[in-house]
């Protein structure tokens, strides 16, 4: 996320970070660097001299004032404060007031439209307790029904049809009443999306929101596209006067434009961040932890939250015992590599751990990395996987022809998991239970 961009800004601050004071002049130096790294971001010039020149003028009036803060912790506090503020300030909630809670989504088609029906269907469920009930309103692309029938049933949704109708608004308006009798709290409405803005969808959408009054409107953008995306939002605002925007897509190869700018020109906060297809790939967007990881320092905060949503409580209170006993198996270690990779996108977790974004930006990390090691483990006998001290060669044989790898890859795992059990069960006795995040046997170590 953001790679490049962050590259560059951490190129325009690290030379101001050996300085022993903020001087007119470095300041300056540093300034022009951050205002290009932003242009080449796709922001526009003029949001960027804007927010170069407060940084510009904040760090100016500071520079005498804070002698005990080092230079470059002063500059880099400067422009994460600025980025907080151009972005919104704040994390922007949606409306859940209504009975049933009427949810708009627009955009235009490829933006991930569809996908984020299913995904905030996902999320209002785990997270509000709500009951939704998506609806199907874009009657012209060819399979856009089945696509949200399968996005429906990947969220645990309800989802409300009219294969037969063409007309979205009598569609939406139906669906609304069966929530109604059918005990549904939130209703998501998925509109019709086009290849660009134009009358016709400006004018069904207007309807649509006429004849259902919703509580929230949401307008799905595609960050990928940049300084269009915000363009595309603006136009959009312009004719319907939604309430929030979605960034998508956030994985792919986006510049940053999209984010730092859309709340500057629209007028309109960003409420979530999408990446990735799976359903669960859904965030709440806080400007603040979005400044610390465009600014590479990470997102600790955000990091815990996904961990303490897939670990359940009792099942680490049970886990550790076995731990305390040394009993921890292979089904065990099989099941904390499900509970990671539910946590989304392998790279984009550890680019949440300050500064490990240098070490993966040239890796090819994705959650395949885990496949070698689940493979050995599923080519294993339910006696094998309860007791891995029963492992003999000829054990390790078959599982090795069993799972297509190489006997020294075995046995490699194998020798790499007793040693990551017997660390776990010394340090039971110690302070606590190290972090299941520091090293997954079988996976090597970036640079080998």
């Amino acid at each position: 996320m953001f790679d490049n961009l962050t590259g560059q800004l951490e190129l325009a601050l690290k030379s101001i970070k050996g300085e022993g004071k903020l001087t007119e002049l470095n300041i300056a130096k540093s300034i022009k660097e951050i205002r290009r790294a932003l242009v080449s971001a796709d922001v526009n010039y003029k949001i960027a001299k804007e927010f170069t020149d407060k940084v510009k003028d904040e760090a100016l009036g500071k520079s005498n004032l804070l002698k005990a803060v080092k230079p470059g912790e002063l500059m880099v506090k400067i422009v994460m404060d600025e980025m907080i503020e151009l972005m919104g300030g704040q994390a922007e909630g949606i409306n859940l007031t209504g009975k049933p809670t009427v949810i708009l989504v627009a955009g235009l088609q490829g933006s991930g439209k569809t996908t984020f029906c299913g995904k905030l269907a996902l999320h209002l469920k785990q997270k509000k307790h709500k009951n939704v009930l998506l609806t199907a309103c874009d009657v012209y692309r060819p399979a856009a029904i089945d696509q949200l029938t399968v996005i429906a049933e990947k969220a645990t949704a309800t989802i409300y049809k009219e294969p037969e109708s063409k007309d979205p608004v009598s569609i939406a308006k139906n669906a609304i009443e069966f929530a109604k009798t059918n005990n549904h709290n939130v209703v998501i409405i998925d509109t019709a999306g086009r290849l660009a803005i134009d009358e016709e969808m400006m004018d069904e959408i207007r309807r649509i929101d006429q004849a259902v009054q919703p509580h929230e409107s949401l307008f799905v953008v595609d960050s990928m596209t940049g300084q269009d995306a915000v363009n595309t939002a603006k136009s959009f605002n312009d004719v319907l006067d939604y309430d929030g925007v979605v960034l998508t897509k956030l994985d792919g190869d986006t510049r940053g434009g999209a984010a730092l700018s859309v709340k500057y020109i629209v007028g309109k906060p960003i409420k979530f961040v999408s990446a990735g297809e799976k359903v669960e790939q859904l965030d709440m967007f806080y400007p603040d932890r979005m400044a610390q990881r465009i600014l590479g320092m990470g997102d600790i905060v955000s990091l815990v939250e996904k961990a303490q949503e897939q670990f359940d409580e009792k099942e680490a209170k049970l886990l550790e015992k076995k731990i305390r006993k040394n009993k921890f198996d292979f089904n065990d270690f099989l099941s904390q590599i499900a509970q990671i990779k539910k946590m989304g996108d392998l790279k984009g977790l550890m680019n949440m751990i300050p500064g490990m974004n240098k070490i993966t930006k040239d890796m090819d990390i994705d959650n395949k990395a885990f496949s070698k090691v689940e493979s050995i483990i599923q080519s294993m006998t339910p006696e094998e996987r309860a007791n891995p001290e029963i492992m003999s060669m000829s054990r390790k044989r078959r599982i090795a022809k069993g799972c297509g790898r190489d006997i020294n890859e075995v046995n490699m795992f194998i020798k790499q998991f007793d040693q990551m059990k017997t660390m776990m069960h010394r340090m039971t006795k110690m302070k606590g239970l190290p972090d299941m995040f520091g090293g997954v046997p079988g996976m090597g170590r970036p640079g080998r």
